[in-house]
């Protein structure tokens, strides 16, 4: 039910013989269309738009998610471990609230690796499972902030469970940026 740093390749814009590009920008447009404003990381297409982006990704894509977990509905999710420290000085659990740990994750161009990871295992599953459905097998990315968590006793808000960032992007999201990276947009 669970793979440890599973490796992936992602080809972008056609790999060794580019058709095209995928631009931080591309990836914006998609984002604005697909989000709605109350999600979590709404704020984020704006940063991807922002000083200090590349102008265009292409090439190969290749990493390692922390971990891809069979959730007990059947959806499979990537899950990714952080270390960060969210506030100056002694740290508490509610230092990673949810709105805290989504600032974080849009500060730290988080949203943009959990897409490319869940692009990733969106590949993997229609490769390997028998009737592959994104809405029904695709469960989401789960942030892992360690220092918010401490176990039974790690606080809730209203908005969330304090130390763990769960984001579910739309459904059609992901496969739509699974086709970006592969064909680009022409140069």
């Amino acid at each position: 039910d669970r793979l440890d740093e599973m490796p992936f390749e992602l080809p972008l814009a056609g790999g060794d013989r580019p058709t095209g590009t995928v631009s931080p920008g591309a990836i914006a447009d998609l984002l604005e269309r697909h989000l709605a404003p109350g999600d979590p990381l709404a704020a984020y297409p704006p940063r991807l738009r922002g000083p200090g982006m590349v102008e265009a990704l292409r090439g190969h894509l290749a990493g390692a998610i922390d971990l891809v977990a069979r959730l007990p509905g059947g959806e499979y999710a990537v899950i990714d471990y952080k270390t960060n420290r969210l506030a100056p000085g002694p740290l508490t659990a509610f230092d990673y609230r949810p709105e805290a740990m989504a600032a974080e994750m849009v500060r730290a161009h988080y949203p943009l690796q959990a897409l490319m990871y869940l692009v990733a295992l969106h590949r993997y599953l229609r490769w390997r499972v028998p009737g592959y459905d994104p809405a029904r097998h695709l469960g989401g990315a789960g942030y892992l902030f360690m220092r918010g968590m401490i176990g039974a006793a790690t606080p809730e808000t209203p908005t969330g469970r304090c130390g763990v960032m769960w984001w579910r992007p739309p459904t059609a999201l992901v496969p739509e940026l699974s086709d970006l990276f592969d064909r680009g947009v022409a140069t």
